[in-house]
């Protein structure tokens, strides 16, 4: 298994790292678009859709995460997207207007707050009440959100981004290290047993030390753009920072817990087989999917 584990990774490293570093956007958002795809295709599986009704929704969340970057002019084919006016923030950082309204992320993060402590507090019986049409919608909803901010995301840098990434292996790590040694109380023993909020404070922990060094980089180490850290310390201050990053650690954990919940829900451990030795696409991505949108909304309040 850890060699299906490490070959399966290597390969993906091998794939992504040409699109991460091309000037032009074209590998970068089409490469996405397949694995936002495959996250569609799993997510109708997981909820009773399978066969044709999976590749149609895999199709409609592509064809949505084009309709939308045509819409809000997201760099998807061309070299760069339509120049915006800078934000200069009064720490005399100038950042890269986002192209997507800041209503659209802060919407993003009520549906993961609300609709995630609703899923989480009535669990995986109730998740099936749900029609199944609504069910893949919500899917459908929260992947092109997740595409879209990632694609905002590396527009504003490949540091940025990084950041963004690191933050949620960060906690992932964290609380898997810090559960095993000291995991007493359990988070969502129906969902996940191996949880505990042990983890979920180690996780928390993890993230900001890892803030604190990559805040130290952003400023002796020469990068192409300020991380999600730096940004947020300019525009919110040390308090404020360390909130935005607590709150983006217990997202990360609630985007885990949910899709828990939606495999438990249709009895499987992995939401497919993709990824050999990973499972599936969801299984990577699953602490993401609220972590990106958010994390845009709260740069928002700093240059909005």
């Amino acid at each position: 298994m850890l060699k299906q584990r490490v070959i399966t990774a290597l390969i993906l490293v091998a794939i992504l790292l040409p699109t991460l570093v091309a000037d032009a956007a074209w590998p970068f958002a089409l490469l996405t678009l397949v694995f936002i795809s495959a996250a569609g295709w799993e997510w109708s599986r997981l909820n009773e859709a399978p066969g044709l009704r999976a590749v149609l929704l895999g199709a409609a969340v592509a064809g949505a995460c084009v309709y939308v970057a045509q819409r809000f002019h997201l760099p998807l084919w061309a070299d760069a997207a339509t120049p915006l006016e800078p934000h200069v923030h009064e720490a005399g950082h100038a950042l890269v207007g986002y192209r997507t309204p800041a209503g659209i992320w802060w919407g993003a993060a009520l549906i993961w707050a609300l609709g995630g402590a609703l899923a989480l507090r009535f669990g995986p019986k109730h998740w099936l009440a749900l029609p199944q049409l609504l069910r893949r919608l919500l899917g459908l909803v929260l992947l092109v959100l997740a595409w879209m901010a990632l694609v905002e995301s590396k527009a504003q840098g490949l540091n940025h981004m990084l950041s963004v990434f690191c933050l949620v292996w960060a906690a992932d790590i964290g609380a898997y290290f810090g559960g095993r040694a000291f995991g007493r109380r359990k988070l969502a023993p129906s969902i996940s047993p191996g949880k505990s909020w042990e983890g979920v404070v180690a996780g928390a922990l993890a993230v900001l030390l890892l803030a604190a060094g990559w805040l130290w980089a952003d400023q002796h180490v020469g990068v192409d753009s300020p991380s999600l850290y730096s940004r947020l310390l300019w525009g919110l201050g040390w308090p404020g920072m360390v909130a935005a990053l607590l709150a983006l650690t217990g997202l990360s954990v609630v985007g885990d817990l949910f899709e828990s919940l939606v495999k438990r829900q249709a009895g499987v451990k992995d939401s497919s087989q993709l990824l050999p030795g990973h499972g599936g696409v969801l299984d990577r991505v699953d602490a993401l999917l609220p972590v990106l949108p958010v994390s845009i909304a709260l740069l928002s309040l700093c240059h909005g």
